[in-house]
């Protein structure tokens, strides 16, 4: 089918583009105006339409119709500010091959960051970490689908805690190899020396401890993808070797002399930078440039914060599922995560929201409920105010409730009890809570009151009369403390 489509009504001017176009490669058609509208529903989406503006009326009606599509126009075009968004850029006769040229790329780039272009779910099935909306992540995603049919090498750079691995797992999952195995192997976790067995296998008897004959990880990703993580902290001696893989797609195991065909997608990863390694002799720059075929650059948390938000409700999703218990965030939070430099990236990020799902299940966090280094912004800094009754009813109930437990009563206290006899109430009015009640009964309203005002005026003089500090002896809010003052006629200079 036709990847550029000109509508014109003059034949010298359609046919010179013809000529340009098809010199460049290109396949195109050319229609008239009274055919333009069934030329583009025929045909989903052009690479391209290239459309007289001699007439803008006919020119405006054929472009609003169809914003999805990119135009260029070629003419008498007035001013870019009568033009419509979708049309990006004006060719100018006689038309130029770099002018042309850099049409064409507009053209492609309008239909590459279309916001509203259809995906296949099921060919951009992305996990967790690659969730966002950056222009950083987009070029991820971007980046993954172009590489993923081929069987090139994949070089994956980026700060530890970024996500490289799921990026390497995409590349494996979108690839013609993901009926195959998936096998990563961490290079800097292993010690040197056991390596090379890991990476190759080995025979029986190979060394002491081979005991038997093992399959090495090149051998079990047969037909799949091999993830080498930190190939940064593999040895100089082992990269020899790997080179040799890479170059003779072959191998022997450890111990063996019999060489094994190797069909492998090798994906690498590192948090280091190689080039700088290079210079220092403690990489092996042939062995970078056989890993760095296809670059892919993975961005710091810190490079995309617009992300936060989604990353934050995909984590807390993801949490809910396996603890069944849910966490949500106030803007005010959201926006201080935001803020924050995030040096371990998205493990940070998805240790921090289980951390707060562990302290806080099933509530909502603020700023004031997270870890002091994640608070850049003020909280709601709330501090209820409850009805005066309601306090006084607590007080009472807490009162009567907290009675000595009998059982927790050692045998020395009780015979001090004993001895003394039960107490009364003294002159002060002080409250023993195991005293017993009058056989005459008693006026609880005014005892209560009496109490009160005899432990309002011992904090008082405690605290030499200084409200708020009296306040805090008592447990109670300045505010309260005054008000209960003003009933009780209680004034202190």
């Amino acid at each position: 089918m036709s990847t550029i489509l000109i509508i014109s009504g003059h034949m010298s001017r359609a046919n010179n583009l013809k000529t340009i176009l098809s010199f460049l490669g290109e396949r195109c058609a050319q229609v008239p105006f009274s055919e333009a509208m069934s030329a583009l529903k025929k045909q989903d989406s052009f690479e391209a339409v290239i459309i007289d503006f001699d007439s803008p009326e006919l020119t405006d009606d054929v472009v609003s119709k169809f914003p999805a599509q990119p135009f260029i126009v070629i003419g008498n075009a007035q001013t870019d500010a009568e033009f419509r968004a979708n049309i990006v850029g004006h060719l100018e006769e006689p038309v130029t091959y770099p002018v042309l040229t850099q049409m064409l790329h507009r053209c492609q780039e309008y239909l590459r960051k279309r916001p509203a272009k259809s995906t296949n779910t099921s060919k951009t099935k992305l996990f967790r970490s690659l969730v966002g909306k950056s222009e950083e992540i987009q070029n991820v995603r971007h980046l993954i689908e172009q590489v993923s049919s081929s069987d090139a090498n994949v070089l994956v750079l980026g700060e530890s805690g970024t996500g490289k691995e799921v990026i390497a797992r995409n590349l494996h999952f979108l690839s013609n190899r993901n009926s195959g195995p998936f096998i990563p192997v961490n290079c800097g976790a292993i010690p040197a020396e056991l390596l090379e067995s890991e990476l190759f296998g080995h025979e029986k008897g190979a060394f002491t401890g081979a005991i038997n004959s093992r399959k090495g990880r090149f051998e079990l990703a047969e037909g799949g993808t091999l993830f080498l993580d930190e190939i940064g902290d593999m040895p100089l001696q082992m990269q020899v070797k790997l080179l040799r893989v890479l170059q003779e797609r072959q191998y022997e195991r450890v111990g063996g002399n019999k060489p094994i065909k190797c069909d492998v997608r090798i994906v690498a990863a590192t948090h280091r930078e190689l080039e700088n390694m290079i210079a220092e002799g403690s990489f092996r720059e042939d062995l970078y440039y056989r890993l760095n075929v296809f670059p892919i650059e993975s961005p710091a948390l810190r490079e995309r914060k617009e992300d936060i938000p989604l990353l934050l409700q995909e984590l807390v999703s993801r949490l809910e599922q396996e603890n069944e218990k849910s966490l949500r965030f106030t803007e005010n939070a959201i926006n201080s995560l935001v803020e924050h430099l995030w040096p371990g990236n998205v493990r940070e990020l998805s240790n921090l929201v289980e951390r707060l799902l562990i302290l806080y299940p099933n509530q909502v966090v603020d700023v004031t409920d997270l870890p002091s280094k994640y608070q850049y912004t003020d909280g709601d800094n709330f501090e209820p105010d409850y009805p005066e009754e309601l306090l006084e009813r607590e007080a009472i109930i807490a009162l009567f409730n907290d009675t000595s437990d009998d059982e927790a009563t050692d045998s020395d206290e009780s015979e001090f009890a004993d001895s003394n006899g039960s107490q009364e109430i003294n002159q002060n009015s002080e409250l023993n809570t195991n005293s017993a009640l009058p056989s005459d009964g008693m006026n609880l309203k005014e005892y209560l009151s009496e109490l009160e005002i005899s432990m309002i005026n011992q904090a008082l003089d405690q605290q030499d009369g200084v409200v708020a500090r009296a306040a805090e002896a008592l447990g109670m809010r300045r505010t309260t403390l005054v008000e209960k003052m003003r009933k009780y006629a209680i004034v202190r200079d």
